[in-house]
């Protein structure tokens, strides 16, 4: 039988735990701000800003409810429309300063519609993935092999092979036709058909949001310390703006925020704060910046998985 209550203890001992974490590794503080959505529900939001380690990051928690699900919901679930929709969840985004350290994305949700004289339908959804600028082999290896442990207790290989496949799609810039990075674990209407139980579906997305400290604070912690000059800082801010364009574009989260209502500081939080787009640039052939198109931006890279 679900549980909202189980899902909303879980979902703010997450950001609680994962603050606590973020706040070790940069030496600063998350600001905590509150807020409330006309229409119900609110969240809380903590995000750094020129921390030691984030130029920015944030760490959201959200609930919010309404009379009718919003479009960016229903596009893929046209039988849903027009319910009363509950959903929370947390969101986050980190945007390191050193450009050899990759920006990260992990999100874990749960919606419940429901509507008069019918059954009620939940489902869960979720993943992370990773966006580095200047990739290194074990990094993508290590945030690959804490995915693949996180979903095989709930589905085995096969399972975590649909989920990183998924990301694979999902994470990927239609106009540009190339992926917004290495890839990682991606998942929606997790119960939504019936065929998972409750407690499989809530299991696989703690799971996921339970492993993504273990995921990435290991390749920061490396990364980190090493020097980088005014060259990798201009393409970081070159490559964030694919991340921008993807958020923008195409994320159901930035959608579904924006179209029921909810905070727009707090959902675009995701965007970094240093952004740059050049007319029709290519790196220059052999350079270490080629190397992240040439070796990593392609199917071939998601192997890296393996």
């Amino acid at each position: 039988m679900n549980d909202n209550e189980a899902v909303k203890r879980w979902l703010t001992g997450l950001q609680e735990r994962i603050v606590a974490r973020l706040e070790e590794a940069d030496g600063g503080r998350f600001l905590a701000d509150g807020w409330d959505r006309p229409g119900g529900g609110g969240g809380l939001s903590r995000v750094i800003e020129d921390g030691g380690l984030f130029e920015r990051g944030g760490v959201n928690f959200s609930h919010v409810m309404g009379d009718s699900m919003p479009a960016s919901a229903t596009a893929h679930r046209p039988e849903l429309a027009g319910r009363a929709f509950e959903a929370m969840g947390v969101s986050l985004v980190l945007h390191p300063r050193n450009p050899y350290c990759p920006t990260v994305h992990m999100n874990v949700r749960y919606f419940n519609a429901t509507a008069a004289g019918r059954e009620p339908v939940w489902w869960f959804g979720g993943g992370m993935d990773l966006t580095p600028y200047y990739p290194f082999d074990e990094d993508v290896e290590h945030f690959h092999a804490v995915c693949r442990e996180a979903v095989l207790p709930f589905g085995g290989e096969d399972e975590y092979r649909r989920l990183a496949d998924w990301c694979d799609r999902y994470f990927f810039l239609k106009h540009r036709n190339e992926p917004r990075g290495v890839g990682g674990l991606f998942f929606d209407d997790l119960g939504a058909d019936g065929a998972r139980p409750f407690d499989d579906a809530f299991g696989l997305t703690c799971s996921v949001g339970e492993a993504f400290l273990e995921a990435y604070l290991p390749i920061v912690e490396r990364c980190r310390d090493l020097p980088f000059g005014e060259r990798e800082r201009d393409f970081q801010a070159y490559r964030r703006g694919r991340y921008v364009e993807f958020n923008l574009v195409f994320d159901r989260g930035t959608l579904f925020g924006l179209q029921s209502g909810g905070r727009t500081e707090s959902i675009l939080m995701s965007l970094p704060p240093i952004v740059k787009w050049r007319y029709d640039w290519t790196p220059e052939a052999g350079s270490p910046e080629a190397a992240l198109y040439e070796k990593y931006l392609r199917p071939a890279a998601q192997r890296l998985r393996d």
